[in-house]
């Protein structure tokens, strides 16, 4: 910059405009001129040494200012200083914090704070700044509290619904069930109580409800879901709607009335004017589902740790609360009928993959029109459906949608009971989420039952004889392995310590119905032994079969054998059976 240049910024004219060139002969206004210039240099001197009308301006009232004149291009101008006009909102001393706090937040020397002041000064650039900076600021503020805001609310509807999900989730999971290995896969040996306890046996019932007039409380789908959490499978197992039993309610009837019978038993041992109340229903359905869980444990062999049971409305919701399920349908499985569920409906499932909404899935899993396996194929379709729905809701995250779950809580409310704990089911949650569908496998009892003809109705009853279920409980069992017997698959000799001829084959017999590995059978060396022993010959390693030997068997194991003649190969377990083993 020349010095002429420098010298435009310096002066100014008489009447507080600006002059394209300085002012080298001030004339008559010499005066004024000098009055100005010395008032500039005295500004931190007291008021009283200036003219008492001087108020810091130039003799016509107007105040020099550095604000710079913005052309109409938009560029400011580099060298011509404007006049302020007396705005108190703009001054220097505040211009010069300003560019030396901004300085300061960017690291800059004091010499460059120097420099920057000196040409914001002279150019304006700190005011603009300064407007700016205050637009942003204010910006991000809007910006932020619109944020909060936002999630503020996002977080009560939020919790809302998850909290809606809850209270609707106790009133359907009330609790009472029990399975020692749902949330602790190396649970204590003493707190199973035998043989089954390491799964988890989950009794699936399905009646018609208010959708079917002629018996609304018919079980006619009944399937153990049992999980095995230490190998990562299930099964799922189909008992026959038609299966022939003794009813815990007293005389003989078909499995799918079991519930009906003692619910209504219960009902019906009240007074008249408590029927309707809901600790009423409570208990009598609880009558019913024990009921059920009796005949299971007593004809098929093993225990029941959880119930849960839909009616046709509440699984027909279920399904399209989840979009719908796909299925790939087998030769067996296609079917054609017309049907009647809330009016008329025409079924029609060919083979191959399809896709089923909530309606045409019940129909599918109702349908009994298929090929001579009649209700087996019919339980197929059932199964299918299950694992459709496992897949569907896991697999999209149905189950990790708070809206979702709180649409299923909906749709189970009033049609689904459980004995289930909120806690547990979200366990099972987990557990069913490291569970591939090939690892679900499904299991049938028809080539273990018959079909028959008694009281003038069509049933299924055991191929080894009506209410013989010793072969059906063999399969079963190990079919449905105790996950720590399998996973332990301890050898087990047992030795016939008495006179009594095949007393050691008998026991062997039945302890493999259990799942237990029977490496040998034979004689001990001597017969005179009153108590059964059982001798444990790996010092605890094996704990869980351990365990089961001796709830079974009703002794202690000891570490040793009675007999250092008896050579016990690669056993883990020695089984001596005593006279007492006779009278049991």
């Amino acid at each position: 910059m020349d010095k002429n240049s420098h010298a435009r910024k310096k002066y100014i004219s008489t009447d507080g405009f600006v002059t394209s060139r300085p002012l080298t002969n001030p004339g008559n206004n010499s005066k004024a001129y000098n009055q100005y210039h010395s008032n500039k240099k005295n500004t931190q001197s007291s008021p009283s040494s200036r003219p008492i009308d001087s108020f810091n301006r130039s003799i016509d009232g107007f105040k020099p200012s550095s604000r710079p004149i913005v052309p109409r291009s938009g560029n400011l101008s580099s060298d011509l200083p404007v006049p302020n006009f007396g705005n108190p909102r703009i001054k220097k001393d505040d211009r010069l914090l300003n560019s030396a706090s901004v300085s300061a937040r960017r690291g800059l020397s004091s010499s460059s704070m120097s420099s920057a002041s000196s040409k914001e000064k002279s150019t304006g650039l700190g005011w603009l700044r300064r407007k700016n900076r205050h637009q942003r600021t204010r910006k991000q503020k809007i910006f932020l509290r619109t944020i909060m805001v936002s999630g503020a609310l996002l977080v009560l509807v939020g919790s809302g619904i998850v909290l809606k999900g809850i209270l609707l989730g106790r009133n359907i999971f009330k609790g009472g069930g029990s399975s020692a290995v749902l949330h602790n896969q190396d649970v204590d040996p003493s707190l199973l109580k035998g043989e089954g306890d390491g799964r988890i046996n989950i009794m699936v019932l399905g009646k018609g409800g208010a959708e079917q007039k002629d018996g609304p409380d018919l079980t006619d789908t009944i399937i153990i879901a049992s999980i095995d959490p230490i190998a990562h499978e299930a099964a799922l197992l189909s008992v026959p709607r038609d299966f022939w039993i003794k009813s815990p309610s007293g005389g003989q009837t078909k499995i799918n009335q079991v519930y009906y019978d003692a619910k209504n038993k219960a009902l019906n041992s009240l007074p008249s004017n408590q029927r309707n109340s809901d600790d009423a229903k409570d208990k009598s359905e609880s009558a019913g589902v024990q009921a059920v869980e009796k005949v299971i444990n007593d004809t098929l062999g093993i225990p029941v740790h959880y119930y849960s049971m839909i009616d046709f409305a509440g699984f027909k919701k279920a399904i399209d609360t989840v979009d719908g399920v796909d299925i790939d349908v087998n030769e067996d499985m296609a079917v054609q009928e017309n049907m009647w569920i809330n009016g008329r409906y025409v079924l029609d499932v060919k083979p191959g993959k399809q896709h089923f909404d909530g309606m045409r899935a019940l129909a599918f899993s109702r349908s009994r029109k298929t090929s001579s396996r009649g209700d087996f194929a019919r339980s197929d379709r059932q199964r299918a459906v299950m694992v459709g729905f496992k897949d569907k809701a896991l697999n999209t995250g149905t189950l990790a949608n708070p809206v979702k779950i709180n649409q299923l809580m909906s749709d189970f409310s009033g049609q689904l009971g459980t004995d289930f704990s909120v806690n547990e089911i979200l366990r099972l949650y987990d557990l069913a989420k490291e569970i591939p569908s090939n690892k679900i496998t499904s299991v049938n009892l028809n080539d273990h039952v018959v079909g028959d003809t008694i009281n003038s109705l069509s049933v299924q009853v055991p191929k080894a004889g009506l209410f013989e279920y010793g072969e059906l409980k063999n399969y079963v069992r190990n079919t449905l392995r105790d996950a720590f017997l399998k996973r332990e698959d301890a050898k087990i000799m047992i030795l016939n310590g008495t006179e009594k001829a095949g007393l050691a084959t008998a026991k062997s017999n039945d302890l493999k119905s259990y799942g237990y590995n029977i490496s040998s059978v034979g004689d001990a060396p001597t017969k005179q032994y009153k108590d059964t022993v059982l001798v444990d010959l790996r010092n605890g390693s094996k704990k869980y079969t351990k365990s089961y030997l001796e709830k079974r068997l009703k002794i202690t194991a000891s570490s040793s054998l009675p007999d250092s003649s008896i050579s016990t190969g690669d056993a883990d377990f020695v089984i001596i059976l005593g006279s007492n083993e006779t009278s049991r």
